[in-house]
């Protein structure tokens, strides 16, 4: 692969040596010794950006590293306002199922790794880790001296624990990332090696990352015995730079500072007060008012983002987002009912239910969309696969996908459903947040001009939203996942018939399956997420996407951006800009 910018001929050496390996080789070419810590070699991690997709010509620049301290005094307390939310509901990494909450558990609870602000990635509570040839075997040396914020210390038995309960499904809705995992062995104290069925190219970042991997975050025995798991989820016990002091359920969260973390120059704050604010202008009014100086949360909204950019006193900083959005159908309801997914393509067209889904996704005028409710900021999405995905991402699925934008096409699948101009079709419920009520307003909007049909906004907490979808006791939801760094958290999360967000409490004698099930795309996504060879992998991983696209597992609507809003006091190092994460371990005020 060659770079077709302009790089000088050393960042050029550097871009061609970075993709010059073997797609098929599970180890891309590099050594046990390359991919072993405490730190990946420069050569390692440029090799790793360019296997991800990732590698900028910005890497390439002399002395780039992605880290810059933050300048200000140590102390003080930051106050937060966490966008899009009623309440915090639970910090248990194994009950976590939205990505802000393991925002704040990222600044509570370590992992053997944590991914950096390149994606990749580094040590955590592995000091040093060695791979096998084969791809295998992850042998782990751990950290000494470290201890949970009640004083236990940390040993091989908590990274033991921790996997004995994030394996069991019942305790865990992360289970199946460990899936891949033959065994898990206590060498000593301080070492434990993973032996895996299959090579796995994600098992680094997916598995074993502490914030958008939560299967082996690693949590505190002797603490969940004490408390339970319902008060862990409110105030757990890590190791992290922060400990939860406070938890009141609608109103918030505090973190102070952990002392006794393993790094002594971390964190720098005293304090965090995190509070949840639901609405567009509340959270807009307290960062104004200068009652939060930071957004963190669900995305913020696009109307905002002018506005803020127009602020002197705010910094506004925005990168590619890893997540998509949708339109999800209840495939249990009428008109849209659809109970066989596997049917062959041609069976499933002339099916009335799927005619209306596809009708659905057709009318879905995506660039409009963007610019009327995301004024912009965002990307129209055809599947789970997102832009900051780069090396998976198929930018040709736009015109491929039997979604693509055609009103005509639209309108004609859903005279032959039996609803001419949308005459006969029953109003549908389309459940929102209440910060969302706007961005539902313009898909209503978009239906009701290219299919005449009337689509009722409703908007619930999150929290109440989340459980009907969950239940598949809805007609349509707005929705969607953040923090996807890997095609599994994409695909695997929710694109499986047994996927974690697929109709998880649903009544399963009533519901065979939840939004969507289909054999072909079960099997592609499984043998995708243990393949090493990446072109191999990626062709999987499209041709899965692809499948969900066509079938309508929902309607795939956009991809946001991320975007951090801070008051200029507020200083966030370029080191902790990691998409979809608020580490605030390094952040001073000043």
């Amino acid at each position: 692969m060659k770079y077709s910018g302009k790089l000088t001929k050393k960042m050029r050496q550097l871009w061609d040596e970075a993709h010059d390996f073997d797609p098929s080789d599970p180890m891309l070419g590099l050594t046990g010794k390359e991919l072993s810590g405490p730190k990946l070699s420069r050569r390692a991690t440029l090799r790793l950006l360019a296997a991800g997709g990732t590698l900028t010509a910005a890497h390439l620049m002399p002395g780039f590293s992605g880290m810059a301290q933050a300048s200000g005094a140590p102390g003080g307390t930051l106050s937060c306002g966490w966008a899009g939310v009623a309440e915090i509901q639970t910090l248990d990494p194994a009950k976590i199922g939205q990505v802000l909450q393991f925002q704040i558990t990222s600044n509570v609870l370590s992992g053997l790794m944590h991914i950096d602000a390149s994606l990749v990635a580094q040590g955590d509570l592995a000091e040093t880790w060695t791979v096998s040839d084969d791809g295998l075997e992850y042998t782990f040396k751990l950290r000494e001296g470290v201890t949970f914020h009640n004083g236990d210390p940390f040993s091989a038995d908590d990274v033991m624990y921790t996997f004995e309960r994030s394996s069991n499904p019942e305790i865990s809705i992360h289970s199946k990332n460990l899936a891949n995992v033959e065994k898990l062995e206590k060498l000593g104290d301080y070492e434990v090696k993973f032996t895996l069925k299959k090579p796995q190219a994600s098992f680094l970042t997916k598995t074993l990352e502490r914030a958008s991997g939560r299967a082996m975050t690693i949590v505190c025995k002797g603490a969940l015995e004490q408390m339970g798991d319902a008060q862990y989820g409110l105030t757990p016990v890590g190791t992290g730079p922060f400990k939860v002091t406070e938890h009141v359920l609608g109103q918030g969260v505090v973190l102070e500072k952990f002392a006794d973390y393993y790094d002594p120059e971390r964190p720098k704050l005293d304090k965090v007060v995190i509070k949840p604010i639901d609405g567009v202008e509340p959270i807009a009014a307290a960062l104004e008012a200068g009652d939060i100086q930071y957004i963190g949360g669900n995305p913020l909204a696009a109307q905002l983002i002018d506005r803020f950019k127009a602020n002197s006193d705010l910094i506004v900083d925005i990168k590619p987002a890893p997540g998509f959005q949708s339109v999800w159908m209840n495939p249990w309801r009428e008109p849209m009912k659809v109970t066989d997914f596997d049917k062959p393509m041609e069976e499933l067209l002339k099916d009335k239910g799927f005619m209306v889904r596809l009708a659905l996704a057709k009318a879905l005028d995506r660039d409009t969309y963007v610019k009327q409710a995301h004024f912009g900021y965002a990307v129209p999405g055809y599947g789970t696969i997102n832009p900051a995905m780069a090396f998976y991402y198929d930018e040709a699925i736009a015109d491929k996908s039997q979604q693509a934008f055609d009103p005509d096409g639209a309108r004609a699948l859903l005279a032959e459903a039996g609803f001419p101009g949308g005459k006969g079709f029953p109003e549908l419920e389309l459940i929102t947040t209440p910060a969302q009520k706007r961005n539902g307003l313009v898909l209503a909007n978009i239906y009701k001009q290219v299919l005449g049909i009337t689509v009722k906004v409703v908007p619930k907490e999150f929290s109440v939203g989340i459980q009907d979808f969950n239940n598949c006791e809805y007609d349509m939801r707005l929705g969607g996942s953040g923090g996807d760094y890997d095609p599994d958290d994409g695909i695997v999360d929710w694109m499986m018939t047994a996927s974690k967000f697929n109709g998880r409490t649903r009544d399963k004698e009533k519901y065979a399956f939840g939004y969507f099930s289909n054999a072909e795309a079960d099997g592609l996504i499984e043998k995708q997420s243990v393949t090493a060879g990446l072109e191999a992998r990626k062709a999987l991983v499209q041709e899965a996407n692809q499948i969900t696209s066509d079938r309508v597992a929902c309607g795939f609507l956009y991809h946001p951006v991320d975007v951090q809003v801070r008051h200029k006091s507020v200083n966030y190092p370029a080191e902790s800009r990691i998409p979809g994460l608020h580490d605030l371990d390094r952040v001073t005020l000043g």
